[in-house]
């Protein structure tokens, strides 16, 4: 185990650092090269495996499917000799953890701790083009534009790297367990090894909002002491180029109703005389943002911590796509105007989920809703507190004349009736958000390793996403950075979520350039 020294990045980094920022480490093209090669002899090999991870339900709703998946994952570490155990707690999805030290490890030997996740959205088969989100399918491109269903190449075949993998998980968060598998698999047989001591981590309920991560983090403490964090989560950029991301915003949430009569009434006969839910919470929220997206609540931004001049000249360098997203997704427009997309994330947002009251099409009624409920979220930026955010919210509604009853306990009879306008808010909790500085040395070295396995890539102050690193930060006080490799156009956390096959390709290269940095 390295020896831990109460500084951001430990003094033992001395030597792993001491390469120019503007060097590849050595052995990382090498092997960036040689994971190349590899792939190109194996790619039915890599695309069943990864099938076959897939082909496990992974659903909080599924904690069975969730088990099974845990330990199909360390069984992949074992076998390619990773030690490997599941930390624990009652109730919950375990932690796959893997650990290799490096050959003639000592004390200065750097610690690198890999995090995947292994859990994923819920689903709704009857959305999926092919039915069942746990049976993946090959189509030679992406359904959007046209892709047709394909068979699974067989070993020796290769596969068209426009060609997408359909299924839950896909490419949030399977497709980097099974890059790493892969680059170690390259690795091992060129009897290429890694250069840093290997730790794995690979959570089971990062979309349930983590919360145990805390006190897993906690109670292993020791065990997880690194001097750098690697997330394989997220993302490229929407340019397809390769992103050494350095942040993400945070995320709280909450539901919002509006309430009418006690149940639903005949809008021939109560229409224009009891209140309609529907309408009064569809104005509600239309208050909260003007027709540009500026959300208009006080102190919305309030505590924003502001961008370093690294981060802001690093933000300019990145491509202008948002005229070609706007075509891409059929947008006539995009909030903000002013800002480009990746300006725009590094400000808090605050997005509607979803709306429920009454039913429409085949379920529509002639009716006054009985209630209106909104499902909420803000994404924040590093400054800003999750609890106060959702304090501006409350206060910002009881500005609105809406008596407003927090909690569990919906609002009763009495309240109901001894108020004009009720409003019932539930928090359903979040975290903050967490930025790392671009110039730590540690920073550097990865950014190096990136370069040198695909010569052009980009820097990234901050994803638009969320991922639990502030409890990463508390705990452990480590540095943290995303390198992310699926496909932005992945429908992650909806229906028909896929990886493109050329990102997973990519990714390989990218930790196997990662593994040797």
């Amino acid at each position: 185990m390295i020896r831990k020294i109460p500084t951001l990045v430990s003094t033992c980094l001395a030597v792993w650092l001491a390469v120019p920022s503007n060097a590849a480490p050595q052995g990382s093209a090498a092997a960036a090269a040689t994971a190349r090669a590899y792939r190109e002899r194996n790619e039915a090999e890599i695309l069943r495996e990864f099938a076959d991870l897939l082909a496990i339900p992974n659903l909080a709703a599924t904690p069975d499917g969730l088990r099974r998946t845990a330990e199909a994952v360390a069984q992949r570490l074992e076998k390619r000799g990773i030690a490997t155990r599941l930390l624990e707690l009652p109730g919950v999805p375990p932690v796959v953890y893997g650990e290799r030290r490096a050959p003639n490890a000592t004390a200065e030997t750097p610690t690198v701790v890999f995090y995947a996740h292994y859990d994923g959205q819920p689903v709704e088969p009857e959305r999926w083009t092919f039915g069942d989100p746990f049976l993946p399918t090959l189509t030679d491109r992406a359904l959007e534009s046209g892709g047709k269903r394909i068979d699974f190449p067989k070993p020796g075949e290769t596969v068209d790297p426009e060609a997408r993998i359909y299924g839950r998980s896909a490419g949030d968060d399977k497709a980097p367990i099974q890059g790493l598998m892969s680059a170690l698999d390259a690795l091992d047989r060129a009897k290429i090894a890694p250069s840093v001591n290997l730790k794995f981590f690979f959570e089971g309920e990062e979309e349930e909002g983590s919360p145990h991560l805390a006190q897993i983090l906690a109670a292993h403490k020791d065990l997880l002491a690194a001097d750098l964090w690697l997330f394989c989560d997220g993302p490229v950029h929407q340019s397809r180029k390769p992103q050494v991301v350095f942040g993400v915003r945070g995320v709280v949430g909450f539901e919002l109703s509006i309430f009418g009569p006690k149940k639903e009434l005949h809008s021939g006969h109560y229409g224009n005389w009891a209140p309609n839910p529907a309408i009064e919470l569809a104005q509600l929220l239309a208050a909260m943002k003007d027709r540009e997206g500026k959300v208009l609540i006080p102190d919305f931004e309030k505590g924003m911590a502001p961008l370093s001049e690294l981060e802001r000249q690093a933000l300019a360098k990145l491509p202008d796509l948002d005229s070609q997203l706007r075509q891409e997704l059929w947008l006539g427009r995009s909030e903000h105007p002013e800002e480009r997309l990746d300006q725009a994330l590094l400000h808090p947002s605050l997005n509607v989920n979803g709306l429920a009251s009454a039913g429409v099409g085949a379920l529509a009624r002639n009716v006054v809703p009985s209630r209106a409920t909104a499902s909420v979220d803000i994404r924040l930026v590093k400054g800003l507190d999750p609890t106060v955010m959702v304090d501006r919210v409350a206060a910002f509604v009881r500005a609105q004349g809406y008596h407003l009853v927090e909690g569990d306990q919906e609002p009763s009879a009495e309240v109901r009736t001894a108020h004009p306008r009720v409003a019932w808010l539930r928090r359903t909790g979040g975290y903050r958000a967490v930025r790392t500085p671009m110039d730590l040395p540690v920073a550097k070295r990865v950014i190096a390793a990136v370069e040198s396995a695909h010569g052009s890539m980009l820097l990234v102050p901050s994803l638009g996403g969320s991922l639990p690193l502030f409890a990463f930060e508390d705990v452990l006080a480590t540095p943290l950075i995303i390198v992310p490799i699926a496909n932005h156009d992945d429908n992650q956390h909806t229906h028909d979520e896929n990886l493109r096959i050329q990102n997973l390709w990519d990714g390989i290269e990218t930790y196997a350039a990662l593994l040797t940095m």
